[in-house]
């Protein structure tokens, strides 16, 4: 069983060797790509949205369905040409604004919270906040100690950082949502990911710790974890049945948890029974699979 992906912190979107992208830029800078729409126009009833790792297929197709609501959109990630391509299609599709800011999230993740400011001040508020970037990887686990490290820190020391600070962002303002893509790789440590699962259920575990913390307060937040996803991540595997779903599929799934909170939503649906199955399986039986 593999993880679902999240692609924007893979090395599709790494930028030119010319042109790296750079967390030491003052937050309110890293914005490249503006909607010309005066700043002073009203969003009324229009929601401020960032999707940190806005580069990935389940990330672009949630950008998508708040553009069709006329969202205010801010797209992180590290390849520029790339991003606003995407920005401009969001536009077109009935976005009230669509910006990009270019950026290392793992590497900036220590500046989070100014960088939450700057595209807040950009966007005139932030309602929602999706993290939807890591890496896969291959294999049970990297096969250096820095590269394991590495790992480890794109998809949880980072990832973990930046949904306390986006909880801390939302707080302040008393409303919002943080949604989290996590997997059903975290569920259970298995030989055939277990470094990238890991990386998974000690998220999920975080996040669910702030939604707790945030109970009651009109903040909400949720964690998705998807099943298989045809994504460029999954290519290396064999597609097809289904377990197998699309980007869009995934995509819906992340809206309605940004309104309803969480704290757990599987995507499908029918992975909640499946991992219940799998988690509840004795480790003598368990051990003898090569799931």
């Amino acid at each position: 069983m593999s993880p679902s992906p999240t692609d924007s912190a893979t090395p599709p979107d790494t930028p030119p060797p010319d042109t790296p992208p750079s967390d030491k830029s003052p937050p309110n800078t890293a914005s490249t790509d503006r909607d010309p729409a005066p700043r002073a126009a009203s969003h009324a009833g229009s929601k401020g949205v960032v999707i940190l790792g806005g580069l990935s297929a389940i990330a672009q197709a949630t950008a998508r369905l708040y553009a069709a609501e006329g969202a205010r959109i801010m797209l992180v990630g590290r390849n520029a040409d790339r991003l606003s391509q995407v920005a401009a299609d969001l536009r077109a599709r009935g976005a009230a604004r669509s910006e990009v800011s270019v950026l290392d999230l793992a590497a900036a993740a220590p500046q989070a919270r100014d960088h939450l400011t700057g595209w807040s001040d950009s966007l005139g508020g932030i309602d929602h906040i999706h993290l939807a970037y890591g890496v896969l990887g291959e294999g049970p686990a990297p096969d250096t100690l820095p590269d394991l490290a590495s790992l480890l820190d794109v998809n949880f020391t980072s990832a973990a950082l930046w949904s306390e600070a986006a909880v801390d962002h939302l707080a302040t303002r008393g409303r919002g949502a943080l949604v989290v893509i996590g997997s059903v790789a975290g569920d259970r440590g298995r030989q055939s990911n277990y470094a990238y699962g890991a990386a998974k259920g000690g998220l999920a575990l975080f996040v669910q710790g702030l939604a707790h913390r945030v109970s009651g307060s009109g903040v909400r937040v949720a964690l998705v974890k998807p099943g298989f996803v045809d994504t460029p991540m999954t290519d290396r595997m064999k597609k097809g049945g289904p377990l197998w779903a699309t980007p869009d599929a995934v995509a819906r799934t992340l809206r309605r948890a940004a309104d309803r909170g969480g704290p757990i939503h599987y995507a499908p649906w029918f992975w909640r029974f499946i991992m219940l199955a799998i988690r509840a399986t004795p480790a003598l039986v368990f051990h003898r699979t090569k799931l």
